[in-house]
């Protein structure tokens, strides 16, 4: 018989023997990731005319920038940069793209819209992406209107304003009940201008959603409309570092950026959240998503860089929620993404896994390399992965037939 002592010994070698059973386990039945496709925002831009209406008051002018209006800066590009460094880091962590070197060709394919501010953002992800690399990034000619991007103003698929109306109105509740709840983002957004008229410095005109002029959209009015292009500018000044300036634009500060987000993150709810706007914002993007999955070795990484309508929409069609650091839920700052991970198990089993990518307001305004990338849950899937063929289901319902996109 064994001794008190050897049967110890024993129990602790078969001990060690089960754990490192238990751990050659779990490592067999860790999925492999196949691809990873990222739907990106452009980076920090200077405000579009017209963006904050141009009958907004304000106590102080508005901050001159460095670039043209809708032009990357060189601070947003910056940003990017260290974004891609980090992603090339979590990317070649998870065996997708080699951790020194230039990945093997096509291993990486960036594809961007014609606006001056995505087709730099694009080039300045691959920059920290890629380093020295040369990579390309793709996009049609500059201005032209790209449908992978903007489906509405390319017309590649039937719309009807009148369903597209019925729906928002049914999500929302009424564009005008939005802006009821929204009134105390209002009423701050008018302290933060600090105007001291006896009226509101942001406009409170009566909403209202209509048929575009084309018929290819909805025209969207009232106080959502406009103080939401105003909460972006506020965002956009404050990471760009425009403010707050010495006696001016003191009341901004960051939880002040996040409340008054609220605004922003509402446009949404009328332009790509609706079921019948969902479907025709996030179709073609949907269908290159799957593309990508389904291509044969398709390991590497998709990137399109876009705009924050492409995010939601996408985020939208799968039912996910998007929180982030520093901003309101529904809202997408600059360089913020989705990323969909394509895994495959020891069985064959695909699934997907989508986390959101964000840099907080602070963050981007000091070019911080600190990034929030957490999993994201997909309502119904909620242990961190979609199988694949759900995935695709989600992604095609109640999609119109669109045409062929080629790129």
């Amino acid at each position: 018989m064994l001794g008190l002592r050897s049967r110890r010994l024993m129990a602790q070698v078969l001990l060690a023997c089960a754990a490192l059973a238990c751990a050659n386990a779990s490592q067999a039945a860790s999925p492999r990731v196949e691809r990873v496709v990222i739907i990106m925002r452009h980076g920090v831009r200077a405000p579009i005319i017209g963006e904050a209406p141009l009958d907004t008051q304000t106590g102080a002018p508005w901050p001159t920038w460095p670039v043209p209006p809708e032009h990357l800066t060189a601070r947003g590009a910056k940003a990017l940069e260290i974004l891609g460094r980090s992603d090339r880091r979590w990317l070649a962590d998870l065996g997708v793209l080699p951790a020194r070197g230039c990945p093997a060709e096509g291993q990486v394919r960036i594809w961007t819209n014609t606006a001056q501010r995505t087709i730099a953002s694009g080039e300045a992800f691959a920059q920290g992406l890629t380093p020295g690399c040369g990579t390309r990034v793709g996009h049609r000619p500059q201005g032209e209107v790209d449908p992978l991007f903007e489906p509405l103003r390319a017309g590649v698929a039937p719309f009807d304003p009148a369903a597209a109306i019925a729906s928002i109105q049914a999500y929302t509740g009424g564009v005008d009940r939005v802006a009821a709840r929204l009134k105390p983002a209002l009423d701050e957004l008018d302290q933060v201008l600090d105007c001291g008229a006896a009226k509101p410095c942001s406009p409170r005109r009566a909403s209202t959603v209509t048929p575009s002029a084309d018929g290819s959209g909805i025209d969207l009015t009232g106080p959502v409309r406009d103080a939401s292009g105003t909460a972006q500018v506020l965002l956009l000044q404050y990471v760009e570092g425009l403010s707050p300036a010495h006696k001016r634009w003191r009341a901004i500060k960051p939880s002040a950026l996040k409340r008054l987000g609220a605004l922003h993150a509402a446009l949404f709810d009328v332009f790509t959240r609706s079921p019948y706007m969902t479907a025709r914002q996030a179709g073609p993007l949907s269908k290159r998503v799957l593309e990508a999955f389904d291509a044969p070795g398709a390991g590497g990484v998709d990137v399109f860089m876009g705009h924050d309508t492409n995010v939601t929409a996408m985020a939208a069609a799968l039912g996910a929620t998007l929180d982030a650091p520093g901003y309101a839920t529904g809202d997408v700052p600059p360089g913020g993404a989705l990323m969909f991970m394509s895994l495959v198990d020891d069985a064959g089993n695909r699934s997907v896994r989508v986390y959101y990518q964000t840099q907080s307001p602070k963050t981007l305004r000091r070019l911080g390399a600190r990034v929030s990338r957490p999993v994201i849950a997909v309502p119904g899937h909620e242990r961190n992965a979609i199988p694949l063929e759900e995935f695709r289901r989600r992604l095609t319902a109640d999609q119109p037939r669109s045409i062929e996109l080629s790129n």
